[in-house]
């Protein structure tokens, strides 16, 4: 009894997955085989199917797929993204915009072969469900070198949703306006292990302020999780606050919890938005994470980038439930945070 008090307040356990009972068997059985026939189609082809569950975040979906399509590249395998069968966090219980996988709620298709036609093929290879230690030197899919090709050529956004961030450009950034994007993680990344420390609301404030001086922004849109962080920027810079209404939570992972339709969908739709948004800012401004990554990787036009870093929580499950709080109540000059 003691132990089910405690481990959902000293873990993470993360969402519930949607898994088909047919499906799950399946998920472990192939988890340990790295090539696998379904049959005798395409016998002179060899399929390579990206797999991620639970996954993370959006970005570090993303990142996981360039990743596994720099192996594609290198020997010539057809790629296809399967988060229809090992779900993600994102997926949703029913068919969305007639699909079930969770790749397609948000871009396009990797290759022109449906799941359908692999699960019928010769020859599939199966990725793992983490990254390589070689995968982690290369994470940053804002590197020109390693990803700037590769997004290029396989990452297409839905249509759908171009269009409702080129709406929402015409509405917000105005050709004068010379906009500041902040992108600030909070609620749970305050306690995640081995994560760097989201900033404090004072030190924001005054980085934000700094950079208004420095490099007269006079518009500032924010991407953030955390309806606090929101609301302490409204009290401060009203009308130049540009923000979306999106989902926002204090402290609570918002996966954990299910209260509109189609919330999981709209969770990735959101930051998706979001960070192309934040990639036609003037400037950025950002604890460095996947997001602030995409949007500098999404970005064609050339962008004031202004990273801040405090640190990283540690990597004790124990410790890093506190840690971070425990810096912010010390004083800079005793191991607090500054900038």
């Amino acid at each position: 009894m003691l132990k089910k008090l405690l481990k959902p307040i000293l873990t993470n356990t993360g969402p519930k997955l949607y898994f088909k009972k047919n499906i799950q068997k399946k998920n472990l059985i192939i988890d340990h085989i790295n090539l696998k026939s379904f049959g005798n189609r395409n016998k002179k082809k060899i399929f390579y199917v990206i797999k991620r569950t639970p996954g993370a975040g959006l970005f570090s979906n993303v990142t996981y797929v360039l990743n596994h399509l720099k192996i594609i590249e290198k020997f010539n395998f057809i790629p296809v993204v399967d988060m229809q069968n090992f779900p993600t966090i994102y997926n949703e219980k029913k068919s969305l915009n007639k699909s079930l996988n969770a790749w397609n709620y948000y871009f396009k298709n990797i290759s022109n072969y449906t799941l359908d036609e692999v699960y019928k093929s010769k020859n599939v290879i199966f990725t793992s469900n983490f990254f390589t230690k070689a995968m982690l030197t290369s994470y940053d899919m804002s590197s020109k070198k390693n990803f700037s090709n590769i997004i290029r050529k396989y990452i297409h956004v839905k249509s759908d949703i171009r269009s409702e961030v080129d709406h929402l450009k015409k509405k917000y950034f105005k050709n004068k306006d010379k906009v500041l994007g902040i992108h600030f993680r909070g609620t749970t990344y305050k306690t995640a292990r081995g994560h760097a420390f989201p900033i404090p609301k004072k030190l924001m404030k005054k980085n934000i302020d700094f950079l208004i001086k420095k490099f007269n922004y006079n518009k500032i849109f924010v991407a953030t999780e955390e309806k606090d962080y929101l609301d302490y920027l409204k009290k401060y810079y009203k009308s130049k606050l540009i923000f979306l209404d999106t989902f926002r939570t204090i402290n609570v992972d918002a996966f954990n919890s299910y209260p509109r339709q189609n919330h999981r969908y709209r969770l990735g739709k959101e930051i998706l938005i979001e960070t192309m948004l934040l990639s036609n800012c003037s400037g950025l401004t950002y604890v460095k994470s996947n997001v602030s990554s995409a949007a500098i990787a999404f970005s064609k036009k050339k962008q004031n980038l202004h990273p801040l870093f405090l640190g990283y929580n540690s990597n004790n499950k124990y410790i890093s439930r506190w840690y971070w709080y425990f810096k912010k109540i010390l004083p800079s000059w005793i191991g607090g945070f500054k900038i």
